[in-house]
């Protein structure tokens, strides 16, 4: 006799469960229950259908109901929720959108009812504009408001995996950012220095984070939705993402004898049965073991609830499959960035009361000489006698398999001498011949063994500085662009003929970069008798661990700075063009591509050239001005299609003399640093322009801040803006026509009188003024700086103006003999 099985809830375990059952046992009646009009869809995928990533809505579509149905010959149930649960009489009780209220008898019974978000009680909790992210229906809800309506911002509440994932793809789809999150940090999974990096990436994305942030509530504001927070500060967006947890969808049971958890989760064995003989569960709702300290844990993730479901089949069909326990095996992509973890990390250990010690690498993703390496940072959790706990990575490339292998290695009760010894898949473009989880596991072995010692970051507030030594290792370079407070800088290679300047009695604290020339500097004190730590991830640990994300204090909660994204040139040096070194501060804003073109030129010898990469776009102007100031020869200046500005450098024999590109200082100059946007002053600027320009002298005016407002257009095209540029460009005059006056401005009156004054007497309008001094070839420069930070593009300035920063700016003052500040 066939035995009939209910199956409540449609996704990942529940689908799972069925399509497995159905392959073991050809006979039995299956009936699936979901509540909403889908099953087995990509929930995982939803944040990226937002994002455009995902284009075509069917993608998200996994299995359908006629699909099941034609395939397995199982009876789908869709908009049918299972409101109780009798198992005394083994029957559901099932209210259906087609049915109506009925019950339905079981032999076996499976339960996979999922998790739905958690909303918290605020005021204003029920606003239309606020969203959850859990179904289809949710999605398709999100998605319309931001493709049929003028929405330009949104606000995130939670910065777990949804959270971080909408913010992302809110911000691919053309929107303003703001992430709130009540904790420190990112992503709990993850400890606060690797949680740092996805974070900076995050926000070099333009994505507002506000951490250690409480939301009071919400309410209606100037067409949107206003948010709360308990500092007392109100941010105002077009949309809400409410990604704060979930919670498990057990309601129905209550009073039906299955036991429950503390917070609602089902309790199973390893068979993921119930206290109640023929009910399985699976999923988010369920609470199970964790794998490595065999403790009671809930883990909502896709890839546990699928093999639970596939279990589960197996064991209503006879087999004798366990579900051993979850590891919390997770990850993310965060723009160009990915973050993995498996395993316990640093916060769940100490909670546990578990001895522990942890390294940190960054090594490349594969062979540093071929093209494309970038760092990975990867963290190593491990017990004193060398158990493997956890791990976590964070990187642009090979994060993914990194994770995998040492959660592979965990699930055997792996050891830290295991990954050391592992024999990984090697070739340049892949991997190093030393794979990254070698590396981790040497690092481990060597603590292990005592050769040696480590400390980590969060161990430096419990130095006592009458005790111990901080010293850097690195070169000195290095640490004068950026050290520990309170350390002393002798570089490892000069370390065995300084050694006598460190105090024997005391404990030398050692770190370099990323912790390798620090274990060889420690490898040398304790050979000669010093007691020695080596910072565990070294200064690069250091300083991800000081991240705060940039103040912001918007008062609309939307805006973000520009992307910050490192890019590619494609331009190519000119042919028999030497380049003896190279040097990629895109990223950078002014003045740090000249501060680091400085510091690089400086260690080149007379005669070589550099050749440098910035994606600032006022460096275009400045290298040529730097150039000229140091006696620098540019042999090279490209702009690419993509926006990198690419040039070569030769460092030449200091001369007494200027360069030939330099007004000499005989020459008549003027520059003028013009701050204001005051009508009046302006006049006067401008005045003082086209006079020195008319008795023969070069003149640069140099317009920033308030001063660009003179430069705009009173007609500009239609560009697109960050809503906080969009702020600024409502606040700020539209142009010279719309300046107001310094003093009497009377409401506007006192433009437009002076205007009729100055007329009257044949003076030049402002407007006139700007024309004349075009065309008495007067060099109007934009700063770059001041037009990110206001918000100003290029195409809303006259045509004619210069893009340029501090030191193109710097090159015509020094060679000016007249400077003034308007």
């Amino acid at each position: 006799m066939s035995r009939k099985v209910l199956i409540v809830g449609g996704v990942a375990g529940g689908a799972s469960a069925a399509a497995r059952l159905r392959r073991l046992d050809e006979h039995a009646e299956i009936i699936l229950f979901e509540k909403g009009p889908y099953i087995s869809f990509a929930n995982c995928g939803l944040p990226y259908y937002i994002g455009g990533t995902i284009s075509d809505r069917e993608r998200l579509l996994v299995q359908t109901p006629k699909g099941m149905a034609d395939r397995f010959r199982i009876d789908v149930r869709i908009q049918s929720e299972v409101i109780g649960v009798d198992p005394v009489k083994r029957t559901v009780l099932v209210r259906s959108e087609g049915r109506g209220l009925y019950e339905e008898g079981y032999d076996e019974l499976i339960l996979s009812p999922g998790a739905r978000p958690v909303i918290p009680d605020l005021p204003g909790k029920d606003h239309p504009l606020i969203h959850t992210v859990r179904s289809i229906p949710d999605i398709d809800r999100i998605k319309a408001l931001i493709s049929s309506h003028n929405n330009q911002s949104s606000i995130v509440i939670g910065g777990g995996f949804i959270g971080a994932e909408m913010a992302e793809n809110l911000r691919e789809a053309g929107l303003d950012v703001t992430l709130i999150e009540g904790n420190e940090q990112l992503l709990a999974p993850f400890d606060p220095e690797l949680s740092a990096s996805l974070a900076q990436e995050m926000e070099q994305h333009g994505v507002n984070l506000l951490f250690s942030q409480r939301v009071q509530g919400f309410r209606s504001i100037n067409g949107g939705i206003g948010v709360e927070l308990a500092d007392g500060r109100l941010l105002a967006a077009d949309l809400v993402i409410l990604a704060i947890g979930v919670t498990p969808d057990t309601a129905f049971l209550l009073g039906s004898g299955i036991r429950l958890g503390e917070r609602g989760h089902i309790l199973v064995n390893e068979a993921l049965e119930t206290n109640l003989p023929n009910i399985y569960a699976a999923g988010d709702a369920i609470e199970v073991m964790d794998f490595i300290h065999g403790t009671r844990t809930a883990v909502p993730l896709a890839g546990p609830a699928n093999k639970q479901g596939r279990i589960i089949a197996d064991r209503i069909a006879g087999l004798n499959s366990v579900y051993k326990g979850t590891q919390g095996s997770s990850i993310i992509k965060v723009f160009g960035l990915t973050g993995a973890s498996t395993g316990s990390n640093e916060k769940t250990l100490k909670r546990l009361g578990v001895s522990y010690r942890a390294v940190i690498v960054h090594p490349g993703s594969h062979a540093s000489y071929y093209p494309g390496a970038s760092p990975i940072t990867l963290k190593l959790l491990y017990t004193p006698e060398g158990k493997i706990l956890g791990a976590q990575a964070v990187g642009y490339d090979g994060v993914d398999k990194r994770i995998d292998a040492i959660a592979a290695a965990i699930h055997f009760g792996g050891h830290i001498s295991d990954l050391a010894e592992l024999e990984l898949a090697y070739a340049p473009p892949y991997s190093s011949a030393k794979d990254p989880v070698n590396m981790a596991g040497y690092a481990a072995e060597n603590n292990i063994a005592g050769r040696v010692q480590l400390f980590t970051y969060d161990q430096l507030e419990l130095r006592e500085p009458e005790r111990t030594i901080l010293l850097d290792v690195r070169s000195v370079l290095e640490h004068q662009n950026g050290h520990i407070p309170d350390s002393i800088s002798i570089p490892v290679d000069e370390l065995r003929e300084r050694m006598h300047e460190l105090d024997a009695s005391k404990e030398i604290w050692v770190y370099c970069q990323v912790g390798l020339r620090g274990y060889t500097a420690a490898q040398i004190l304790r050979q000669h008798g010093y007691q020695v730590k080596n910072l565990s991830g070294g200064y690069k640990t250091y300083r991800q661990s000081q991240y705060k994300p940039a103040p912001f204090s918007g008062p609309d909660g939307s805006g973000g700075t520009a992307p910050k994204i490192r890019g590619r040139s494609s331009a190519e040096s000119e042919p028999g063009l030497q380049i003896d070194n190279e040097l990629d501060v895109c990223g950078l804003s002014c003045p740090g591509p000249l501060m680091q073109l400085k510091q690089t030129m400086d260690q080149l010898a007379e005669g070589q050239s550099l050749r440098v990469k910035a994606s600032d776009p006022g460096f275009y102007e400045d290298v040529k001005a730097w150039a000229s100031m140091s006696g620098a020869r540019l042999l090279q200046l490209d702009r690419s299609p993509g926006g990198i500005i690419e040039a070569v450098i030769a460092k030449m024999k200091p001369s007494s003399s200027p360069s030939s590109d330099v007004i000499s200082a005989a020459e008549p100059a003027s520059t003028l640093v013009v701050f204001s946007g005051d009508l009046d002053k302006a006049i006067a600027t401008f005045i003082i322009a086209n006079g020195a320009a008319a008795s023969g002298r070069k003149v640069t005016m140099f317009f920033t801040f308030w001063g660009l407002s003179i430069l705009r257009k009173p007609q500009p095209p239609s560009v697109s803006k960050t809503a906080l540029g969009r702020m600024f460009s409502k606040m700020l005059p539209s142009s010279s026509r719309k300046l107001g006056l310094s003093r009497m401005n009377m409401l506007g009156a006192g433009p437009k009188l002076i205007r009729r004054i100055m007329a009257s007497h044949n003076v030049a309008s402002l407007e006139e003024l700007l024309q004349s001094a075009a065309a008495q070839g007067v060099d109007m420069v934009a700063c770059q700086m001041s037009m990110d930070v206001m918000g100003i593009r290029k195409e809303e300035l006259m045509d004619g103006i210069k893009i340029g920063g501090v030191g193109y700016y710097l090159g015509e003052a020094a060679s000016a003999n007249h400077n003034l500040f308007i």
